[in-house]
């Protein structure tokens, strides 16, 4: 029958995992307990219990915007939330396994690669006894200050006035790193590792400083930061990580600068740089999602006429990064959000008016679709919770998602195509379900015993996927499938397959189907089933 598209699958039991950190690249957890709030906005935006970059990981970055009102629904007013200091930098090989962390390279150790905390312990007892520990390093501490005379970036260093005993010590501890860095590139200016280490560094001490700090600023730090990463990159232009913590830096400065004109640059360098990021690490599901987030940040700034451009690309960057991860709670969540904002977009200025625009009702339906699924898979988010509560009249409840799709007679899927017939179906925690109307079930209905009869045997003529016979879902090809967007369900019984109205469309039913197993894959449907039957 019909091929499937390869697609990354669902395999029943074996819904691909994710760490206790969800997939962040920090040696320590994310706090789940006290997510970082920020202003409310339309499309509710990204992530929890994120605030500002420590151990310099992966950062999805978010913006703030203020909620307009709805007329035909109630209008939620809902929240987005910055990441964590974990996830706002990433490190290199690493970033592939789902626990990829910050790394620094150290010339003391050959290619030998170190976490940023790491580096910061190995520094900070070279500090305690006044000199490095390492006796193969042929750099002294003096050889470093020598070198690091009349540089600008070690002299923005230099001038970091830090008020908390633990800010100090963390800032001598980037300094001494800092002086070792610039003997480093000193001696040979072609060091790609040392500029890139350099800029770690440089954008670590920045959240040192406070934000009220003019001597340096934190955009001066970040500034120097960028400088480096560009350097590094002209020196080694597959350098993976050095692009994704430049994008990370770039984000920052645009943050500073609200909704201009200088801002609106910044979010493109951003996303500029999110994007060959993604070219030299195609299944980096975090790169996919920062980049998303930057798309969103400048839909805010872009004229009119170019945003649902910009949106629709942030929905595609975020959906690609699900499809790497079912469970990527926090690119779940951020796609919500988008597809939120966008119904309010569409039912503020009417639509493109090409006849395509997904109503404004369908699209609000298809957010809280992805906000409850990102609570199932995390219910201890207070956002996510706080989100689900004002959207989910939105959905079609007591069911998760409604929606027509064509199929074939039951049990004969090579059935000509004039035997398909396009009916409604329904999602919930449990199943997928066909759902015939009355007047499309066989007739002699006269005698009630015999119409209880009847309609008994039309249910198992439906089509019904159980959530836990499910091995894979995956779009399909095929030309004896009818024309349309083709849907392929491989369950422990054999395939399933559906034709979807539109390749839009597919898009949702897939997404859905997918999150309602990867939900039971968790084992959080009992979560989801609160949420559609409460």
């Amino acid at each position: 029958m019909a091929d499937a598209v390869e697609e990354p699958q669902l395999h029943n039991g074996k819904a691909s995992s994710e760490s206790e950190t969800d997939q962040h690249p920090t040696s320590e957890p994310l706090s789940d307990d006290n997510p970082k709030l920020t202003d409310s906005i339309p499309e509710m935006k990204p992530e929890e219990g994120q605030s500002e970059v420590t151990d310099r990981e992966i950062q999805s970055e978010v913006n703030d915007a203020k909620a307009e009102e709805v007329k035909p629904v109630a209008k939620p007013e809902l929240r987005h939330v910055d990441l964590s200091p974990e996830e706002k930098q990433i490190g290199s090989t690493e970033g592939d396994q789902g626990t990829s962390k910050a790394v620094m390279k150290k010339e003391d150790e050959g290619n030998r690669t170190f976490t940023m905390r790491e580096l910061l312990s190995e520094l900070k007892s070279d500090e305690g006894d006044g000199t490095p520990r390492s006796t193969v390093s042929p750099y002294s501490r003096e050889s470093a200050s020598q070198a690091a005379e009349n540089n600008p970036a070690m002299d923005l260093i230099n001038r970091i006035q830090v008020n908390d005993e633990e800010g100090r010590s963390r800032q001598r501890v980037l300094a001494f790193a800092a002086r070792k860095y610039a003997s480093a590139i000193e001696r040979n200016p072609d060091d790609h590792d040392a500029l890139y280490n350099w800029a770690l560094i440089l954008q670590e001490s920045a959240d040192n400083v406070s934000a009220d700090s003019v001597s340096p600023s934190k955009d001066d730090l970040l500034e120097e930061a960028c400088n480096k990463y560009d350097e590094a990159t002209r020196l080694c232009p597959t350098l993976y990580d050095a692009y994704y913590n430049w994008a990370i830096a770039i984000s920052d400065r645009a943050k500073m600068r609200g909704r201009t004109k200088e801002a609106e640059e910044l979010w493109e360098q951003a996303t500029n740089n999110y994007e060959k990021a993604v070219q030299l690490n195609w299944n980096s599901s975090q790169a996919l999602n920062n980049w998303g987030l930057a798309l969103q940040e400048l839909s805010q700034i872009v004229p009119a006429r170019e945003k649902e451009k910009v949106v629709r690309t942030a929905i595609s960057k975020f959906r690609a990064a699900i499809r790497l991860q079912f469970d990527f709670h926090r690119a779940i969540y951020n796609l919500g959000t988008v597809l939120y904002g966008l119904a309010e977009d569409t039912l503020r200025t009417g639509g493109s008016g090409n006849g395509k625009d997904i109503p404004p009702g369908e699209l609000y339906s298809q957010s809280a679709i992805y906000i409850a699924a990102a609570h199932s898979l995390k219910p201890s988010y207070s956002v996510y919770s706080s989100a689900l509560r004002l959207v989910r009249s939105m959905l079609p409840l007591p069911h998760l998602k409604v929606g027509y799709l064509t199929a074939p007679p039951v049990g004969n899927s090579l059935a000509p195509h004039s035997d398909w017939k396009r009916t409604e179906f329904e999602l919930n925690h449990e199943r997928l379900l066909q759902v015939l109307k009355p007047e499309a079930r066989e007739m002699g209905r006269n005698l009630s015993g015999k119409s209880e009869a009847m309609n008994t045997n039309v249910e198992k003529k439906t089509v019904k996927v159980n959530i836990t016979e499910i091995v894979s879902v995956t779009t399909c090809a095929d030309l004896t499938l009818p024309p349309g967007a083709g849907l392929c369900i491989d369950t422990v019984h054999g395939p399933v397959y559906l034709v979807a109205d539109s390749w839009e469309s597919l898009d949702g039913w897939l997404d859905a189907i997918r999150l309602v197993y990867t939900i039971y894959a968790r084992g959080k449907s009992d979560v989801l089933a609160g949420i559609v039957t409460a």
